[in-house]
């Protein structure tokens, strides 16, 4: 009896220490305040959110969120019809809370109702700005603002635009982040950022450590937002596993059961948009014939994501790969987005031949289309036909770069004005990749890759003009003559 009594004093004992040194995060913090209009007039139904609850204001745009001191911001998924609030063109939809918040905390919110209609809306997709030196910074002044600025300008006639970029802000250097906060000012248009892998505090001793810059830069690693009929959500799958630089593709469970949250909220077969880094999955395995996934090309949990995405009408935006594609999986089509900085900034093209450039999407209602803009170059341009001779597998047949190529797309050809049908598709190198990619002196590890989004026909002695024709899946009709 009195050594059974001796252990129940001991398990007191220890649970007692357990409670007077247990984490943190049994702080619990209240989160409350106000959303409200330009005329201090609450705004109902705003979702608010500790990165882990989720709560909607009542009907005189007041909140009350129970939180703990892990929590490091308190934020809006911003609704449609207000403008997105920015601090020179970054999102600022958010507040940090301060880490030695005890008992209440207020964080009120101002928004601004649009004076466009956001039913109809474009978004503009960055992926890899990938800045490492100031010659790196130049050139997303030069290059891909100056682009960006006047295409968003002429989208603003009819309809708001906003902008997202899809992580490797930097090239691990947190330093040249200020070079990127001015591009974003200077496009005109609200910028919200994802975290990549070059985004990472590498060498801390956890995934949960490794996004302090990012935050402290640009707010929360996951959050929503609205637009007309459209959900935006952003994730964050770059999973940190702290050994030197290594990653994998892979989301959280505190931001699965933060995402059902957000997602209860939303009207099935509505447009909804996730961006994230990482692909959730690339084909490059089956292209280059390898025998394993490459761990930090693809998200293993993503089956999760697909089945929590299906009652919506879901487009995954991602980057990381410098090279285009697009791909369906379980009904989820994906965008994985070539590189603006090309080939990390020495030549115009990706490591699949896509030139440098950024997608754009059109939501009007629920109705979503897209396309391709390469910089400096027209809406229109959508593929790089070559002449024979520049493919040494197919060495008499002309090759089209098709680059935003889907299984919708109808790629044709003519030769002197006679219609000879379909292009064969073939995975092979594009020509302008390997001519600026293969052999670099600066970056040794740099190459072309396959890609499937090559097209060719075979001409006839003596044919003189070939022209070659790619309709997309929305009926936009493309272009290209090449004489021989």
């Amino acid at each position: 009896m009195k050594l059974k009594f001796t252990f129940l004093l001991l398990v007191s004992l220890l649970c007692g220490l357990l409670v007077s040194f247990s984490p943190a995060a049994s702080i619990h913090v209240v989160l409350k305040g106000k959303v409200v209009d330009q005329q201090l007039k609450g705004i109902k139904g705003v979702m608010v959110t500790d990165g882990t609850n989720c709560v909607f204001t009542d009907a005189n745009g007041k909140y009350r969120l129970e939180s703990t001191n892990e929590a490091d911001f308190v934020y809006l998924s911003v609704p449609s019809g207000y403008e997105i609030p920015v601090d020179d063109q970054l999102a600022k939809f958010y507040q940090a809370i301060p880490k030695d918040a005890k008992g209440n905390f207020t964080a009120d919110f101002k928004l601004t109702k649009m004076k466009q209609d956001d039913r109809r809306h474009f978004t503009m997709v960055w992926a890899d700005p990938q800045i490492n030196n100031q010659e790196h910074a130049d050139k997303l002044h030069e290059q891909v603002v100056t682009d960006t600025r006047a295409h968003a300008a002429e989208l603003l006639k009819k309809g708001p635009v906003t902008g997202i970029s899809a992580g490797d802000i930097s090239w691990d250097q947190p330093n040249i982040i200020a070079e990127y906060k001015k591009a974003v000012k200077n496009t005109g248009i609200p910028f919200f950022q994802v975290l990549g892998n070059h985004d990472m505090d590498i060498n801390t001793r956890s995934d949960e450590k490794s996004d302090l810059t990012f935050k402290k830069s640009f707010g929360p690693t996951w959050y929503s937002f609205n637009r007309g009929n459209a959900h935006y959500i952003v994730l964050d799958n770059v999973f940190y596993y702290s050994n030197s630089y290594n990653y994998i593709g892979y989301i959280t469970e505190k931001q699965f059961k933060w995402l059902a949250q957000d997602l209860a909220a939303v009207k099935p077969g509505s447009p909804v948009f996730v961006s994230m880094h990482i692909s959730a999955y690339t084909n490059e395995k089956t292209r280059e014939q390898k025998k394993e996934d490459n761990p930090g090309n693809i998200t293993f949990n993503r089956k999760y994501l697909y089945e929590m995405l299906k009652p919506y009408q879901a487009h995954l935006l991602t980057g990381h790969t410098h090279y285009n594609e697009n791909r369906i999986e379980d009904g989820i089509y994906e965008h994985i987005h070539a590189a603006v900085c090309s080939a990390w900034w020495t030549g115009p093209v990706c490591e699949d031949g896509t030139p440098g450039g950024y997608g754009v999407y059109e939501i009007n209602g629920d109705q979503v289309s897209w396309y391709y803009k390469s910089l400096g170059h027209a809406k229109d341009f959508q593929m790089k036909v070559y002449a024979p001779g520049t493919s040494k597998l197919r060495p008499q047949a002309i090759t089209a770069n098709v680059w935003n190529w889907d299984p919708q797309w109808k790629v044709t050809w003519y030769q002197d004005g006679k219609a000879m049908g379909n292009m064969q598709q073939t995975t092979d190198y594009d020509t302008d990749a390997l001519k600026y990619l293969n052999g670099s002196v600066k970056y040794t590890w740099m190459k072309a890759r396959l890609t499937d989004h090559l097209f060719t026909a075979t001409p006839s002695s003596g044919a003189k003009i070939v022209k070659i024709e790619a309709v997309d899946r929305f009926g936009n009709i493309y272009t290209e003559e090449i004489k021989l």
